[in-house]
């Protein structure tokens, strides 16, 4: 069986300041270095000590900070693929949030999705954000590893689920798989019927663990 660990990065600068994320660079903050912690500790409770395991992360810092711990933890090498970055918000990245939103174009009910203009200079396109995740989840695929431990951010999520569960790109543009900040989601492929099966989406226990503590 294989079995795909998703981590979302946990709370970042970006988030207690009001930016927009995106590709603007934000760092993990205490709380979330202290997550990060607790989430190399769940995924090293799930897999087994004699298993091998790849790890592959976004080369942000939010994200390649928190596979950082994993790879610490597990003693791998990580792989960083800027693929598996947030969308891109052009001119957006790093500004108020109320910025963006007063120039934010929604996409229609119907009708073009995928490529639709959302009114913010050099934003990327749903259409181009899901075919660079679904190219890395292609590569990715490619090893037999039957643990992989994947870090990305919350909204790449929905385009990593895509793919996994082989949703044809067009179709995505309707589909969102939401889940909170410094969450694991685990996705697994047996090996007879080679079915994908979405075990848990966006789990959080090992945070509240850590808080109770």
């Amino acid at each position: 069986m294989r079995t795909l660990h998703v981590v979302t990065h946990p709370e970042a600068t970006h988030h207690l300041e009001g930016v927009v994320g995106g590709w603007h660079d934000s760092k993990l903050t205490p709380a979330g270095v202290r997550a990060a912690a607790s989430v190399a500790q769940a995924l090293r409770a799930r897999i087994p000590e004699d298993a091998e395991v790849e790890l592959f992360s976004s080369d942000l810092q939010r994200a390649s900070r928190t596979a950082e711990a994993v790879a610490e933890l597990f003693g791998v090498e990580l792989i960083l693929d800027r693929r598996l970055r947030e969308k891109s918000y052009g001119e957006a990245g790093g500004m108020p949030q109320e910025w963006l939103d007063r120039r934010f174009v929604p996409p229609p009910a119907v009708g073009e999705r995928m490529d639709h203009d959302e009114g913010v200079a050099g934003s990327e396109t749903k259409a181009a954000w899901a075919q660079r995740i679904y190219a890395a989840m292609d590569e990715v695929l490619q090893s037999a590893c039957e643990h992989q431990i994947m870090v990305t951010h919350g909204g790449s999520l929905t385009f990593v689920v895509a793919s996994w569960i082989k949703m044809p790109i067009e179709s995505a543009g309707y589909v969102s798989f939401r889940a909170p900040s410094g969450s694991i989601t685990t996705l697994s492929e047996d090996d007879f019927f080679h079915n994908r099966q979405v075990v848990s989406l966006g789990d959080t226990l090992h945070l509240h663990s850590a808080q109770a503590g």
